[in-house]
């Protein structure tokens, strides 16, 4: 007979199949109708310059981008995002998993409900194709082996085994993702060492094997920079937090690193993320069970140092708002223990809690997908039964861009669809443009792609420039670089004639949000090159 009394609220709560379901559905709902980045362009560009690693980036992001593309053979913002929807609702069973594997099946669905609703995570992890999306798969991979290594019950003492070798191989995909998972290998020694219970991992057998599959596994990360006189790590440990010449100097500044703090934790969602930074410091409070205090300092090394650090780094440099989320998705595991223990005050508001913020979360989400595709918070838009309060001037949202209505108004003017279907190739002044152009344009013209700029980043590595030579170009730039009249002088020296031919207006509610100028290149006179007068 069962027992009434012992049916809760989270026995009674729909089954983890069910939350991962809603949430894909849901995720996939804003992959449909939400406009691609200048990263998603970018990385789409990775998908037709296959090769075993980038400049920027290491392979798995191409292979994630071009998954859905391959798969159904349509080129669309959809397919594009198709892996990441896939790998994200895998990065969350894992990490339900790994919260039922350290404590319990309620604070794993607990934490379960947080990963799937916290804005950040669904719009880098899960929805908008980056390299965050096989980053966190393979991170919460790896957390999960980590905790089956270092918290079983099959022993009563800690035996290395062997899911350390295992370990290696998913550090290094994590690596082959995105250049955190080197980090995230630095933080799991350094619980080793600090944890006198693991210590003996460090030495064991089955490290070393470990060691040696993480470096197999790294091959076509460290192949490719062989092969390129190793310009990755340069770029990501040197010259991306170089100053930019004759930028003036910057001095270290506490309210910066207080102001990324307070960033991360609006993009976590205050309801989420205050609460968040609430049990981390009360986690040190030492606890009864002797297994508790490991399991907490496993957490706080996979977590900390890498949101920690750069907080204090934002202080001096520009930290991009995914950086510091892999380590968010750990202390998440923090707070779905501690919402099981505020069950025993309050089932109805840790209820409230859940369910209010993913009500408010989502809502949020579904406004501003709103607005990206009929610009309804515009102060003037062709809606009479709302007055909005944003213009294009203050709108970050005019960042994407809305490839479909490009590729539509380049069509229907006869005179830009004539110039296209004349020119050789097409080349921007800005590496993140050049992907959304070729998003937009291939269905019209599929020719090649390329970049003209002081920053080239993986063009310096595709097709020469020097290919071209005698061939006629499209230029295509935004507005604010139409404004420039330095930077489209520069490019003359490179070409028998540069002149404009046209533009498109692209439009959102009746408001025109951004403009293409286009200008027609004559005979490319030598291969691109850029020097220190480049402008930028």
């Amino acid at each position: 007979m069962i027992n009434i009394k012992k049916i809760t609220f989270f026995n009674r709560y729909p089954s983890v199949f069910l939350i991962l379901l809603i949430g894909l559905l849901f995720r996939s709902l804003l992959a449909f109708w939400l406009l691609p980045g200048y990263d998603e362009g970018y990385y789409y560009l990775y998908t037709k310059h296959l090769d075993w690693s980038f400049f920027d980036h290491p392979i798995f992001v191409a292979l994630t981008t071009g998954f859905g593309v391959w798969l159904t053979g349509i080129t669309s913002p959809f397919t594009l995002r198709i892996g990441t929807l896939i790998l994200y609702t895998a990065s969350l069973y894992l990490l339900y998993l790994t919260s039922t594997k350290l404590f319990s099946e309620t604070s794993a669905k607990i934490t379960l409900i947080l990963a799937s609703v916290i804005p950040i995570f669904q719009l880098a992890f899960g929805i908008i194709t980056l390299p965050d999306s096989p980053l966190i798969f393979f991170w919460s991979a790896a957390l999960y082996c980590a905790a089956d290594e270092f918290f079983s019950k099959r022993t009563k003492h800690y035996i290395p085994s062997y899911r350390l070798s295992i370990l290696g191989i998913l550090i290094g995909l994590a690596c082959l993702s995105k250049y955190h998972g080197f980090v995230l290998g630095f933080c799991l020694v350094g619980f080793c060492l600090s944890s006198k219970n693991h210590r003996s991992a460090l030495l064991s057998p089955w490290t070393f094997l470990g060691f040696f599959l993480f470096i197999i596994t790294l091959f076509p990360f460290l192949f490719w920079n062989y092969q390129h006189d190793w310009i990755s790590l340069r770029f990501q440990l040197f010259d991306r937090f170089s100053p930019v010449p004759n930028a003036p100097k910057t001095s270290y500044n506490i309210f910066n690193a207080l102001i990324v703090l307070l960033v991360n934790i609006g993009l976590l969602f205050p309801t989420i993320g205050f609460p968040l930074w609430w049990v981390t410091p009360k986690s040190l409070v030492l606890d009864s069970d002797q297994l508790l205090p490991n399991k907490k300092l496993f957490i706080y090394w996979i977590s900390l140092p890498l949101t920690l650090g750069l907080i204090i780094l934002g202080g001096k440099q520009q930290i991009l708002v995914t950086w510091p989320m892999p380590g968010y998705w750990g202390m998440i595991l923090l707070l779905g223990f501690y919402g099981k223990q505020w069950l025993n005050y309050s089932k109805i508001w840790v209820k409230r809690w859940l369910f209010g913020s993913a009500i408010a979360i989502n809502t949020v989400l579904l406004l501003l997908l709103l607005h990206l595709n009929t610009g309804v918070f515009f102060q003037s838009h062709e809606y009479d039964f709302l007055k909005g309060f944003l213009t294009p001037e203050t709108d970050p949202t005019t960042e994407l861009i809305d490839v479909e209505q490009l590729r539509k108004k380049v069509k229907q003017s006869p005179l830009l669809s004539n110039h296209l279907k004349q020119a050789n190739f097409l080349f921007t002044n800005a590496y993140y443009l050049a992907g959304l152009i070729d998003l937009a344009l291939e269905p019209l013209n599929d020719i090649p792609v390329t970049c003209f700029s002081y920053d080239r980043r993986g063009f310096d590595f595709w097709p020469d420039t020097d290919q071209w030579i005698g061939k006629n170009a499209l230029y295509i730039t935004l507005k604010r670089f139409h404004e420039m009249p330095e930077l489209t002088n520069e490019f003359r020296a490179f070409f028998t004639d540069i002149r404009e031919i046209g533009k498109v207006e692209i439009e959102r509610g009746g408001v025109v949000v951004n403009v293409f100028y286009f200008y027609e290149a004559k005979n490319l006179l030598k291969p691109y090159v850029s020097t220190e007068n480049s402008v930028r």
